[in-house]
């Protein structure tokens, strides 16, 4: 039997999950070939059957000439969730619709990882902020 490892429990998950604004602005990038992006500049990477999609900097996609649409802020919860945790996702994506902001989401072995546009960063931090009360 597997010790499990991080936060399972819904309500302490929200409670503590702290969110923080990271410096800088992202974008996803679709690419057919990784070789030219160097794996420590990438935030993570999702290969589809259509390309390979990479979270990097802007600053470092201007650099390489990638393409990118969406420019993002990145949001971390500071709270060692589980993977098997049940409805954190949901909770602060509900939360994130109400206040009428999108947001994309990669979960890490240690945290979640929120992008949401730009311009709607403050307002996000708000409402993420405002569930832990």
């Amino acid at each position: 039997m597997n010790k499990k490892v991080g936060e399972t429990e819904l309500a302490v998950l929200i409670s503590n999950m702290e969110p923080i604004l990271n410096d800088g602005e992202y974008v996803f990038s679709t690419v057919s070939n990784t070789d030219s992006i160097p794996r420590e500049i990438t935030i993570c990477e999702i290969k589809e059957k259509e390309g390979t999609t990479v979270v990097i900097s802007k600053k470092h996609a201007e650099q390489l000439g990638l393409p990118f649409e969406f420019v993002a802020s990145w949001i971390t919860l500071n709270i060692h969730s589980s993977l098997e945790a049940v409805g954190l996702t949901s909770a602060f994506s509900a939360e994130l619709s109400r206040h009428e902001i999108s947001c994309n989401v990669v979960a890490g072995y240690y945290h979640d990882h929120i992008f949401v546009d730009i311009k709607d960063k403050e307002k996000a931090m708000n409402a993420l902020r405002s569930m832990t009360k």
